[in-house]
């Protein structure tokens, strides 16, 4: 065993970075070369079928199924000129992860030959097994039919040679069986409800987009150590491990030199990305010891997310091709920084306005602080929910621990931003807004300047802080499928857009009668009336404080925020009264939709943490104790040949520290495999629970707990037994080979 771990080791420092050259090609030269994008249709597809297309792509259009033969025809002419031999449904069941199912192009030909054939029917549907994914009771075996329908908002791309073509995954009654269904519904949402208050400003608005930039964190660790380590190839961290002497804390990694090894991963990463259309700009050191981050440049919402799912699976392919294992796991290792993925969101109209970010005039301004203002709104009514999208069994071991924003939503606005909005709740309103004639609005508010992103500080411990024209979500985690938090974040705002604009336009009602001939000035005085309210109601979701501070969190409660730290009791937040009436109002999700989701969440939290148990108790009782037992006689044996060569009172002195030692391993090895038994116990009670939700509480509260107790003893064990004998990899290898 020790032999085994040493000799990964070595293997792992003398491993050379492969050598990846980009050619004579930059990388603009071959981006978006796997991708079926608006070049390669306009090139291959008939022009009255690529107009069609650029409607439904960037107008919403309803897609005409007679132009999808002439669109599959096209595909397969590029497809087959590129070496793809095979197609798939790609889509984003329940799981977190991605789906396909590979179908060549050959079909009989009738003739007793075989011809290559791909029709618009098999672009634009395909039936997976609905019953063989999480689908929360709304499919089951003897029900197992399930459609995914094309979604030409993404365009079809290649991998290896296959031909992916992005989809929605539905049940055969129509439900929602994945991520990307309830996404385009939520996206749908706020651009119609945004679009409608742009108008109060600018009539000519025809859509407005969501915007996501993430910025994907991760591990890098060799391949080898990584097979060395069971409880990292089962559960994704670590559960067990000393920490290092040396870690982060000489903040020595954060954007330091990028070693050579990960240096060739990144390049040969970003190639590929890039061919798949993946915009990839920004690579670093991360601030944990290994860890590393890519991001790209932002883009529309529905394909920022699909992007991300592509990459994170193409960022596990890479990594081993170069020696690694890519860990995506929000907390792989303890008393270091976890990983998240920062989602940076905004909203953009057509005519290209940043609706998060100040304008030159009043009008402008006044529409930046409406947006903010109902942004916050959606943020603070729903702040449990916004919670409960990103919790996840992994990412609470990160969320509020090593720079991660605490499990309490809150925004950071900075202090410009603050100033202004307390500026505005408290002046006198008669001397805030005036129409001055033809010379247009007054607003007597603080100079907004146009560089107001360089007027913000950041705060770290903020999950949703504002940074110049947009806000960045900070809670997301790393292996998370982003399109979690931004539906709940998107229906969030579209659902107080919609409120705001009732509320506008019924106050408008009420004082026109006193702005006769002036419907602008009506309008603007109820929008500042409309705002100064909302300030008020949402002021409990500002805080630009210290969000680790035991202070915030009874603070918080005291504000009315979401507190709670239980991940499956976070998920409930789905099934309350005011998140159920949002997602239906806006037609997202249904109240079945809903509560299929949530048995899926409970019952895959609930996996993880009975996984993490299972090895957990195989690791201490098969690896650990036999270990700690075997170097525990050594040192018996060294005691009694202590005395048999010296007197018994020098043989006592000599012997003390061993004795010392072989007394602990013993009381700490029983206290581990009492705690395995107590673990499995605890695992036998919970497991007979029928209910998903009361079984996941279970697991919480009474497994949980007893893993970390187990895991402290191990962490001991660590220190004392002789470095040669341990089985296991140690932090000091795992987080700093190169």
């Amino acid at each position: 065993m020790a032999n085994l771990r040493f000799q990964v080791v070595e293997e792992a420092f003398k491993k050379k970075p492969l050598d990846v050259k980009a050619g004579s090609e930059r990388p603009y030269e071959y981006f978006g070369k796997k991708v079926f994008n608006r070049e390669k249709m306009y090139k291959y597809l008939p022009k009255d079928v690529y107009e069609k297309m650029i409607d439904v792509i960037d107008n919403g259009a309803r897609l005409d199924r007679k132009i999808a033969d002439a669109v599959a025809a096209g595909m397969m002419q590029w497809a087959k000129e590129n070496g793809v031999t095979h197609y798939t449904h790609w889509f984003q069941p329940l799981t977190e992860g991605t789906a396909e199912k590979h179908d060549s192009f050959i079909e009989h030909d009738g003739k007793g030959g075989m011809i290559e054939e791909f029709s618009g029917k098999l672009l634009a549907q395909q039936e997976p097994d609905a019953s063989s994914f999480p689908s929360g009771g709304i499919r089951a075996t003897f029900e197992a039919r399930g459609y995914s329908a094309w979604d030409p908002t993404s365009p079809v791309f290649i991998i290896d040679d296959t031909l992916c073509i992005p989809t929605i995954f539905i049940s055969y009654t129509g439900e929602a069986l994945d991520y990307k269904a309830p996404l385009l519904r939520a996206l749908h949402a706020v651009n119609v409800a945004a679009t409608d208050v742009c108008h109060y400003f600018d009539p000519s608005v025809k859509k407005v987009t969501s915007n996501l930039g993430w910025e994907q964190e991760y591990f890098l660790v060799d391949e080898g150590l990584y097979s060395a380590r069971p409880d990292l190839l089962l559960t994704g961290r670590t559960l067990m491990g000393h920490d290092s002497a040396k870690n982060q804390q000489m903040d020595d990694h954060y954007f330091g030199s990028i070693p050579e090894r990960v240096a060739a991963f990144m390049r040969d990463l970003e190639m590929q990305a890039l061919e798949l259309g993946i915009p990839c700009k920004t690579r670093h050191n991360e601030v944990a010891p290994n860890q590393f981050e890519v991001a790209p440049i932002f883009e529309e919402t529905n394909l920022a997310v699909d992007h991300n799912m592509l990459l994170m699976s193409l960022m596990k392919r890479v990594a081993r091709k170069h020696g690694f294992r890519a860990l995506l796991h929000e907390k792989p290792f303890a008393g270091i920084n976890g990983s998240g993925k920062h989602n940076n969101w905004s909203l953009s109209t057509d005519n290209g306005i940043l609706l998060h970010a100040p304008g030159k005039t009043p009008e402008d301004n006044l529409r930046f602080v409406t947006f903010i203002v109902e942004t916050l709104m959606g943020v603070y009514k729903h702040n449990g929910l916004i919670k409960a999208s990103i919790m996840s069994a992994t990412n609470a071991h990160r969320l509020g621990a090593n720079e991660a924003p605490p499990a309490i939503i809150s925004s950071f606005l900075g202090k410009q931003l603050t100033e202004l909005l307390d500026h505005i709740e408290k002046a006198d309103k008669d001397d805030l807004f005036t129409m001055a004639g033809k010379q247009g609005m007054k607003l007597d508010i603080p100079e907004i300047p146009e560089l107001l992103i360089d007027n913000t500080d950041r705060n770290r411990t903020s999950p949703f802080a504002f940074t110049g024209n947009r806000f960045e979500f900070r809670a997301v985690g790393s292996e998370a499928n982003c399109a979690s938090a931004m539906i709940a974040l998107n229906s969030a705002v579209a659902e107080a857009l919609v409120n705001f604009k009732k509320r506008v336009d019924q106050k408008v009602a009420e004082i026109a009668k006193d702005f006769e001939g002036s419907e602008h000035s009506a309008t603007f005085h109820a929008i500042i009336d409309v705002i100064r309210e909302d300030i008020k109601t949402c002021k409990p979701i500002r805080f630009d404080g210290n969000g680790y501070s035991d202070e915030w969190v009874e603070e918080a409660t005291k504000r009315g925020l979401d507190v709670e730290k239980s991940c499956p009791v976070i998920f409930e937040r789905y099934l309350d009264d005011d998140s159920i009436a949002m997602f239906e109002s806006l037609g997202v999700m249904t109240k079945k939709e809903l509560e299929a989701r949530n048995e899926v969440k409970w019952e895959t939290y609930t996996k993880k943490i009975q996984i993490e148990a299972r090895v957990l108790g195989d690791l201490s009782m098969n690896h650990i104790i036999p270990v700690a037992t075997q170097y525990q006689s050594e040192l018996l044996t060294n005691v009694e040949n202590m005395r048999s060569i010296f007197p018994v009172d020098k043989a006592a002195k000599l012997s003390a520290r061993n004795i010392k030692i072989i007394e602990e391993i013993a009381e700490r090895t029983t206290l581990i495999e009492k705690g395995v038994e107590e673990l499995v116990n605890a695992r036998k009670v919970a497991n007979k629970i029928e209910d998903e939700h009361a079984k996941a509480i279970a697991y919480h509260d009474t497994v949980a707990p007893k893993m970390e107790t187990i895991r402290y003893q191990i962490d001991k064990l660590e220190l004392m037994v002789d470095d040669a004998c341990w089985p296991l990899p140690k932090y000091r290898e795992l987080l700093f080979i190169r």
